[in-house]
């Protein structure tokens, strides 16, 4: 891409067709590389909330932290609290600085922050650092979803997020495996499994962090953004990798050109508008699944073996 790429200025109106060519690419092994790479941020919580709640009977032991059945719980709601946080402050600086900066810096963020949960010396420690894990998740949350709908075709975009929370039982799956093997004393000694355990889930981050490395920006933030030349070019380069090997040409563009006003940021009040007007149904069936999931799942696995 040209670094000296021409960008329309804040508050003009440009024409673009960006979003039909997007829309009209075939499903390729391009799409499916970005869906490994994104699609991973529900089956990283599923491995946090599964791997926390086998581990807290080892946390409470002499073994483990010595904690409390209390401060095992805390810890918990620490994490909890920091993901909504980092949904806030992630959700914000993705709509500013764009799609591709904030879905490294999540990761990166959870990764580090897990990592380092493993060399948790007191409750404080543990409860930091699971509540910078949280802030990682919940900045997951926001940046992914709005990459991964803004690079997926119209047509298949409700499956693949779909695909996408699904992989929540993925990551409770591998974190109730994880902990059993670990937690056994048959590969590791029983004192440092927990440690271990922790380490493995960074570990999954650092690897999707690299994988999320080869990801473009979003063509249609640099387009709201502006940067028409450059969503242009990206476009086309996706276009050549979506379309290689296949002897059907690309479908032809149908419509006028959709007509935008340039602006910086989503203004809060306008987001507001939306969430509680044209689209409050929508709005009310998110929140009670995520409140059902909130009470319903995470406050009974978060501590289910000190039952």
């Amino acid at each position: 891409m040209s670094s000296s790429a021409r960008t329309v200025p804040n508050g003009q109106t440009l024409l673009t067709r960006i979003p039909a060519r997007l829309d009209r690419l075939p499903w390729s092994g391009w799409h499916l590389r970005i869906l490994t790479a994104l699609g991973t941020s529900w089956l990283l919580d599923g491995l946090e909330v599964t791997l926390v709640g086998s581990l807290a009977g080892i946390l409470t032991s002499p073994k483990g932290l010595s904690l409390s059945d209390a401060q095992v719980t805390a810890a918990a709601t620490t994490y909890l609290a920091g993901a909504v946080f980092g949904a806030l402050l992630f959700g914000y600086l993705t709509d500013r600085l764009g799609r591709k900066r904030l879905f490294l810096v999540t990761v990166a963020t959870y990764s580090l922050a897990t990592l380092a949960s493993a060399f948790s010396s007191s409750f404080w420690s543990f409860a930091i650092l699971r509540t910078l894990t949280g802030v990682g998740i919940g900045g997951e949350y926001a940046a992914i979803n709005s990459a991964v709908d803004e690079l997926i075709p119209g047509r298949v975009r409700g499956t693949v997020d779909l695909i996408v929370n699904g992989t929540f039982w993925i990551g409770g799956a591998v974190g109730s495996l994880t902990a059993i093997y670990l937690l056994s004393g048959k590969a590791i000694g029983g004192d440092h499994s927990w440690r271990f355990a922790f380490g493995i889930g960074g570990l999954l981050g650092i690897v999707i962090f690299l994988l999320r490395l080869s990801v473009p920006e979003s063509p249609r933030w640099l387009m709201l953004r502006g940067q028409e030349q450059l969503a242009d070019e990206l476009v086309s380069d996706i276009e050549a990798k979506a379309s290689r090997n296949r002897t059907d040409s690309l479908p032809k563009l149908e419509g006028d050109p959709l007509k935008i006003k340039v602006r910086d940021r989503t203004p809060w009040r306008e987001i507001f508008s939306n969430t509680l007007g044209e689209n409050r149904q929508r709005t009310y069936l998110g929140l009670i699944l995520m409140v059902a999931q909130a009470f319903f799942f995470n406050a009974v696995f978060f501590s289910w073996t000190r039952w």
